[in-house]
């Protein structure tokens, strides 16, 4: 009893710094709505939750400040779903309070912004508070590397309960770190993250584009999230026929591969291993999938219509586009996904990357491209198998290393989870809905792979049942946290975590 009173203490204490910090962040988009002198109901908005949190992460952190925090992995995996709900849940007050959202479609769009998701029930961005703006972009910079990290962070350094708490919100990331010693690894994490974001404001810049809009789609592309200033995404900059809108979307093509690849092998190659791009197994999957997804659909536009090579960059530009901001999870569009511009083809296999992602240790969403390598070679070695003898032993191999039989159940597990995940989710959404099953399938995949995409319209979305939000937005955490750690919270033999 009293290990499980200590247990309960430690999980209280987090999630105060959680609400202490969360807080102080509320300061960035309220001084925004100073500077641009937005009305008193949109200053209140971003007061009333951070005073709250505030508050709230003071009084708990007071009454337990003597306590010693102390956390096995199931009471991690417990604490950082209940930080991801709070999260959202203090995310959407601003949203509530500025613009009037029903709580549930509040809590949605918060969620999808922590989670890196980006489907947004909102209409009409562009006349959106730009506070408000800056405060959907910066929920998904912060989800992108891990929200509670980040905090965890700035509030405390205890090697063994920062590792917990890494294990149990970035499982996904490979067990290798650039140093030993894992607060200098999130250092170092976070450190390549921002000089992404950085990189990528002041390129966007150069080529033109507002400072502001340069902010917000750069915290957004490199946390592969999505969110954008407007309704028609990236598309804006060619409906306005922006005298750099080429440029713009290859940088953004650029930061979306780069917020889908390993952090680790970006450390690598900014030591100086610059072959770790192509020399990692996961990296030659990715680039392989990207590759082949584009001649394809190319392929597929070429017989339908042979004048694309009159306009082949074109084609190229919008096509790539397309492929790596689905694979990575971002979202962003510059042509829309159900548009005549795609053939057929596009679409089913616009489905399969959302199940794919990015790679392990990425901002990306999805099943990972790592797992995908692990099935296939399990797949390949079952067919070399009818060729042996019985007894023969042939391993899974990874980058010369052997999988362990323990991961590779793991995988399977995974994956089944997933698939089923998305066959109840679908269920759900076509029971509640007068969505065909490709459109409730498009829904599911887009939210339990943190994606954004789905095939039908913002406005059929904001109008879906509550039950059907609420199946996504249950989707997207499990997505954002791989589904263990969100199924430990409701697990039946919860209490012996505790």
């Amino acid at each position: 009893m009293d290990k499980g009173i200590k247990n309960f203490k430690s999980i209280l204490l987090i999630l105060a710094y959680l609400l202490f910090i969360l807080g102080l962040i509320l300061l960035i988009p309220l001084l925004i709505a100073l500077a641009f002198k937005e009305n008193k109901i949109i200053l209140i908005s971003y007061l009333v939750p951070g005073l709250i949190s505030l508050l709230i992460g003071a009084i708990i952190s007071y009454i337990f400040r003597n306590n010693t925090i102390q956390l096995n992995l199931a009471n991690s995996m417990i604490t950082v779903t209940l930080a991801w709900a709070i999260s959202a849940l203090i995310g959407s007050i601003p949203l509530i309070i500025s613009i009037n959202m029903s709580f549930i479609d509040a809590y949605f769009e918060a969620i999808s912004g922590f989670t890196t998701t980006g489907i947004t029930l909102i209409t009409g961005l562009e006349s959106l508070p730009l506070s408000l703006i800056i405060w959907r972009s910066l929920m998904q910079w912060l989800g992108g590397l891990g929200i509670l990290t980040f905090f965890l962070l700035i509030t405390f350094r205890t090697e063994a309960n920062l590792w917990q708490l890494f294990v149990a919100e970035s499982h996904k990331i490979s067990s290798s770190r650039p140093v030993p010693n894992l607060y200098k690894t999130i250092i170092i994490f976070w450190g390549i993250y921002l000089l992404f974001t950085i990189i990528e404001i002041i390129l966007l810049v150069l080529f033109k584009m507002p400072v502001f809009d340069a902010i917000t789609h750069s915290l957004t592309s490199i946390s592969t999230g999505g969110f954008s200033n407007y309704d028609s995404s990236i598309g804006h900059y060619a409906e306005i026929n922006h005298p750099y809108y080429r440029q713009i979307e290859y940088i953004i093509i650029i930061f979306m591969i780069l917020g889908g690849i390993n952090f680790l092998v970006h450390f690598k190659v900014l030591s100086g291993e610059i072959k770790e791009y192509i020399k990692n197994t996961e990296i030659k999957y990715f680039w392989k999938i990207i590759t082949g997804f584009t001649l394809i659909i190319l392929l597929a536009q070429f017989i339908d219509n042979k004048s694309i090579l009159l306009k082949f960059e074109e084609h190229f530009r919008t096509v790539l586009f397309q492929v790596v901001s689905i694979m990575t999870t971002t979202g962003f569009g510059t042509e829309n996904a159900t548009s005549p511009f795609f053939p057929a083809i596009a679409r089913q296999l616009f489905l399969i990357l959302m199940l794919i992602g990015g790679c392990v240790g990425s901002t990306s969403g999805g099943f990972k491209v790592v797992r995908i390598a692990i099935l296939n070679r399990l797949f390949i070695r079952e067919i070399k198998k009818i060729f042996l003898p019985r007894h023969a032993v042939i391993p899974v191999t990874m980058d010369k290393h052997i999988i362990d039989n323990e991961e590779i159940y793991r995988v399977a597990a995974l994956f089944f989870i997933w698939i089923f995940l998305i066959v109840i989710g679908s269920g759900i959404t076509t029971i509640f809905s007068d969505l065909d099953a490709f459109q409730a399938f498009s829904g599911m995949f887009s939210a339990l792979g943190n994606i954004g995409p789905f095939y039908f319209s913002v406005e059929k979305m904001a109008s879906l049942s509550p039950i059907i939000k609420i199946n996504y937005i249950f989707a997207m955490l499990a997505g954002r946290l791989e589904i263990i750690p969100l199924i430990a919270l409701f697990f039946p033999g919860k209490r012996r975590f505790f």
